[in-house]
C-alpha cells in the first residue's frame, strides 16, 4: 500500500458549527465521539494527510474549548461560525481570503467523517477543467411524489443524483459568488451558491462510505472490528551517533546505529501498524537500499504508517511499546515519548503506552551491545464485507 501522489496544492473549510440537536448527547454531535475519536476529527485528518492548507473549521463560539480538544494537534485554523451554514461558510472563506494565496479550497461537512482519499484527489483534479465540481452519487431506489400521506406519482430518476460533500471550487469564484449571493436566503450547499453565480458546477464519483451521521442511531449502526498488528526491532549502539527512542533524544555516550536515526522503539511500532492493515513492513515502504531515507528522522515513519491506517478507513484505538534495553533509563523519559508518539500518531496520550525492561544482563541487550523494542498497535474499523463466493 504506497502512499499517494501528491495533489497540486488546495485549501478547505470543514463546516462545524451546527449543534446538531438531531443526535441528542451534551455536546454538539461533531464532537462526541466516533469509532474511538471526536467526529469532526476523522474528516480534519483526512484533509491533512491529503495536504490540504491551510484548514479552517467552522466551530459553535461557545464551544471553542471543546473544538479546541477535539482537534488538538492537527494544524487547523478555527474561526466561528455563524447562525446558518451559509454564514459559516462564508466566515470561514473570508479566513482564507485575509490569509491569500489559495487558489483552490473544498467545503466540507463535519458530519460526513469517512472522507476518501480518492474522492479528493478527483475533485481536486476536477478543478482543473472546471470552477466548482461535487460528489455524487446516482439513486437507484424508486422516487414518487406524495401529498398527506398518499403516494401521488412516479419520479423518474434517470438524471437524479444524491449530492455529497465536500464539494471543490476554483476560490476566486466560490468568494465572488457568495459575495453576490449576500442578501437573500439561506443555500442548502455552495453548489447552489455557485450556480446561482452562473459557474459550471462538474459532478465526480461520490462514495458510499462518504455518508451522513445525523440521528443517535447513527453513532450506534456502524459495526466495528478490532484489529491488532506487532511489531519488533533491534539496533547495535555505537559510538558517535546520537540516541533518538520514541521520537526522543536522549542524552547517551552510544547511539543506535541504522540506516536512518535507528530510533528502535518507532520502528516496531510503524511495522506493528502496518501489521494491523497487512500493508506490509517498513522495509517494503522505506527500503535502507534507497539512499533518501539516510539518516531520516523516524517521525516520518510513524507519520506515514499512521496515513495509511487512516486511508484504510481504520482510527488508532491504542499502540504500546516496549523498550528492552540495560541503559540508559528509559523511566525519566516515558512522558516525553509518550507525548510524542501522540503528536505524530494524532491521538490521545492515554491511547499511547510507553514501557521498558531489562534481560537480566542476559543477549546482545544484557551486554549492552544494542537496544530491542516490540509493538503493539490496535486500530479500529469497519467490518468487511466479505467477497463474493
Amino acid at each position: 500500500m504506497a502512499a499517494p501522489p501528491p495533489l497540486p496544492p488546495f485549501a478547505a473549510v470543514v463546516v462545524a458549527a451546527g449543534q446538531g440537536t438531531r443526535a441528542g448527547g451534551t455536546v454538539p454531535k461533531q464532537f462526541a465521539p466516533w469509532r474511538g475519536q471526536p467526529l469532526v476529527r476523522h474528516s480534519v485528518t483526512a484533509l491533512v494527510d491529503a495536504g490540504a492548507a491551510p484548514v479552517i473549521v467552522a466551530i459553535p463560539a461557545s464551544h471553542r474549548a471543546t473544538a479546541a480538544e477535539a482537534l488538538a494537534g492537527l494544524p487547523v485554523i478555527m474561526v466561528a461560525g455563524g447562525a446558518t451554514r451559509q454564514a459559516s461558510v462564508r466566515a470561514a472563506l473570508n479566513a482564507l481570503n485575509t490569509r491569500g494565496g489559495v487558489d483552490r479550497v473544498l467545503i466540507h461537512d463535519a458530519a460526513r467523517p469517512v472522507l476518501p482519499h480518492a474522492v479528493i484527489a478527483a475533485l481536486v483534479a476536477a478543478l482543473h477543467d472546471a470552477p466548482g465540481a461535487i460528489p455524487v452519487l446516482p439513486v437507484v431506489d424508486s422516487v414518487v411524489r406524495g401529498a398527506d400521506g398518499w403516494r401521488s406519482a412516479a419520479v423518474e430518476r434517470d438524471g437524479l443524483f444524491r449530492v455529497q460533500t465536500p464539494q471543490a471550487f476554483r476560490f476566486a469564484a466560490i468568494m465572488a459568488a457568495h459575495d453576490r449571493w449576500q442578501g437573500a436566503a439561506d443555500a442548502g450547499d455552495d453548489a447552489s451558491v455557485a450556480e446561482a453565480a452562473g459557474l459550471a458546477v462538474a459532478l465526480i464519483a461520490g462514495d458510499e462510505a462518504l455518508r451522513k451521521v445525523t440521528f443517535a442511531s447513527d453513532f450506534e449502526d456502524a459495526p466495528m472490528i478490532c484489529r491488532t498488528g506487532t511489531g519488533f526491532d533491534v539496533h547495535r549502539l555505537v559510538a558517535g551517533e546520537d540516541l533518538w527512542l520514541c521520537g526522543v533524544k536522549i542524552d547517551h555516550p552510544r547511539g543506535l546505529a541504522g540506516h536512518s536515526d535507528a530510533d528502535v522503539a518507532i520502528h516496531a511500532l510503524v511495522d506493528a501498524l502496518l501489521g494491523a492493515i497487512a500493508a506490509g513492513d517498513i522495509g517494503d515502504h522505506f527500503p535502507p537500499s534507497d539512499p533518501q531515507w539516510r539518516g531520516a528522522a523516524s517521525d516520518r515513519f510513524l507519520a506515514h504508517a499512521a496515513a495509511l491506517v487512516r486511508a484504510s478507513g481504520h482510527a488508532i484505538a491504542h499502540v504500546d511499546v516496549t523498550i528492552i534495553c540495560e541503559a540508559p533509563k528509559i523511566g525519566p523519559h516515558k512522558a516525553a515519548m509518550r507525548a510524542r508518539l501522540a503528536a505524530i500518531l494524532g491521538i490521545a496520550v492515554d491511547s499511547v503506552s510507553v514501557k521498558a525492561t531489562t534481560t537480566e544482563r542476559l543477549g546482545l541487550t544484557g551486554r549492552g551491545e544494542g537496544i530491542a523494542a516490540q509493538a503493539v498497535a490496535t486500530v479500529m474499523g469497519p467490518v468487511p464485507i466479505p467477497a463474493p463466493c
